[in-house]
């Protein structure tokens, strides 16, 4: 009997295999494109769904039992009567949506829907962007006949079941985290009739078996279970074994996210107006997503357009001491605790004695200075996590892994296995078809980055200046 997990990325879609024992048998990816350009960030839903059609037919296997998904968060699919894409899906950082959010806090207040929703209004989130299609595109929005993330998306296409975890539809803007429900009072002022939102599910609810000529075009079992997973960053924990504040998680995938678990969402206003946002985690806690739009994506753009190499040639040509530089890492927008859609990338002390070894690593110092920004605010709230488990792409590279360490002050602990995310979410599928009731046992510690004294003297100093790089930098943006 095989089990396995689904992630749908920003940039790629994996499924990975696993048997009885939690074991990993094999694993398929595909890409798909991503589209910024003309100040737009959109994805197509089809092409998402095409690239799991073919890692599906991958693996395809009569043995595999139940499938769960999870997905990144706040991008939404609306399907017509057909079940075709109605319009291309906006990504979280674009940045449409911003009257929408100044209406809903009129009509709210900033503090009530921060307490109902989990979140401070932002555009990132699905509904000031679903209300902005319904009112700039409203052929397309009435077409659809559901709308979904990405999650729910890909497990409604499978299985014909809309339905969408806890800490998915927390990420929509829409969804009451306390009493786990749909927000009526909301949706009726953005005008968004709950009918077309999936059902709110706990994570790891079943939705039902594979649709039968999805099955047959496949080469999968009749009987293949379709779960629903949970938000990305949950898996990757659920996989990492992060459920209680002792550790907390430092997922780079596309995005940064260092997620932390609370026992219940806060009471006071401070932490949501600075931007970040809670969730429910799958174990009756709560998560405080610490976030950064600089991840993986920073070290992409590198790669793409600066030097066509790979990360690992990258990492080992890299500056072997301090890049001397301080970038600030903002290509799409500043996430927490800005939370600022028009921030800029910056790149501050360069001259002709850096070459692009030094902006390489530069890139992966300024990536870090933006955690240690979230860092010194936990700390302000007692939160501060003492220690990190590394997951996604970046957990791959010591190089980056020993600069957060010198620069955060922390142990990280990069762990055996890369598919840490898929394996949260196949211990969730597990669960649905009576396995794993202990949790996945097989994933182990690889190695474990401390700071350096030296490097670290050296950041903290460097640090004290990159906090000023952000005013700076919005400066010069204010008067362009």
């Amino acid at each position: 009997m095989y089990v396995g997990g689904l992630d749908i990325g920003t940039t790629g879609c994996k499924v990975v295999l696993f048997d009885e024992n939690g074991a990993e048998i094999t694993s398929a990816y595909q890409e798909y494109e991503v589209n910024r350009s003309g100040g737009l960030h959109e994805i197509d839903g089809l092409a998402i769904f095409n690239a799991v059609k073919s890692v599906f037919s991958r693996v395809a296997s009569e043995d595999i039992k139940a499938v769960a998904v999870t997905s990144f968060g706040e991008t939404f699919v609306m399907v017509d009567e057909n079940d075709a894409p109605c319009a291309p899906s906006m990504l979280y950082t674009d940045p449409r949506g911003e009257e929408e959010c100044a209406a809903l806090v009129d009509a709210f207040g900033a503090e009530n829907m921060a307490y109902k929703t989990g979140a401070k209004v932002h555009s990132m989130y699905s509904l000031p962007k679903i209300m902005w299609m319904k009112k700039n595109m409203p052929e397309n929005y009435e077409k659809a006949k559901h709308i979904l993330l990405m999650q729910d998306f890909v497990v409604y296409m499978l299985s014909g079941v809309a339905q969408i975890d806890y800490s998915l539809a927390a990420r929509t803007l829409a969804f009451d985290i306390k009493n786990k429900c749909w927000d009526e009072e909301i949706l009726a002022f953005a005008g968004v009739d709950s009918s077309l939102l999936s059902k709110p599910v706990p994570s790891g609810t079943a939705a039902g078996t594979i649709k039968a000529e999805l099955a047959k075009e496949l080469g999968l079992s009749e009987d293949l279970l379709i779960v629903s997973g949970c938000h990305d960053q949950i898996a990757a924990m659920t996989g990492s074994g992060v459920f209680d504040s002792s550790t907390a998680m430092d997922g780079t995938g596309t995005v940064e996210c260092v997620p932390i678990v609370l026992d219940a969402p806060p009471e006071s206003y401070e932490l949501y107006d600075l931007g970040y946002s809670f969730e429910p985690h799958i174990n009756g806690k709560y998560v405080c997503i610490v976030l950064s739009y600089a991840g993986g994506a920073t070290l992409k753009w590198f790669r793409d357009n600066i030097s066509a190499e790979s990360y690992k040639e990258l990492d080992e040509k890299a500056a072997k001491r301090p890049s001397g530089l301080l970038i600030l890492p903002h290509f799409a927008g500043a996430a927490t605790p800005y939370m600022n859609s028009s921030s800029k990338a910056a790149i501050f002390g360069l001259t002709f004695e850096h070459s692009k070894t030094d902006i390489y690593r530069g890139l992966m110092e300024g990536t870090a200075y933006e955690i240690r920004v979230n860092c010194e605010t936990m700390d302000k709230f007692g939160m501060a996590p003492k220690k990190l488990i590394a997951t996604g792409g970046g957990a791959r590279s010591d190089l980056w892994l020993q600069i957060k360490a010198d620069i955060l002050g922390v142990p990280i602990t990069a762990l055996e296995g890369e598919e840490i995310g898929a394996a949260g979410t196949a211990y969730l599928a597990g669960l649905a078809v009576g396995l794993y009731q202990d949790g996945i046992k097989t994933i182990k510690e690889r190695k474990t980055f401390y700071p350096d004294p030296e490097a670290k003297a050296y950041y903290d100093a460097q640090f004290e200046q990159y906090k000023h790089v952000y005013d700076a930098s919005q400066s010069v943006i204010t008067a362009e």
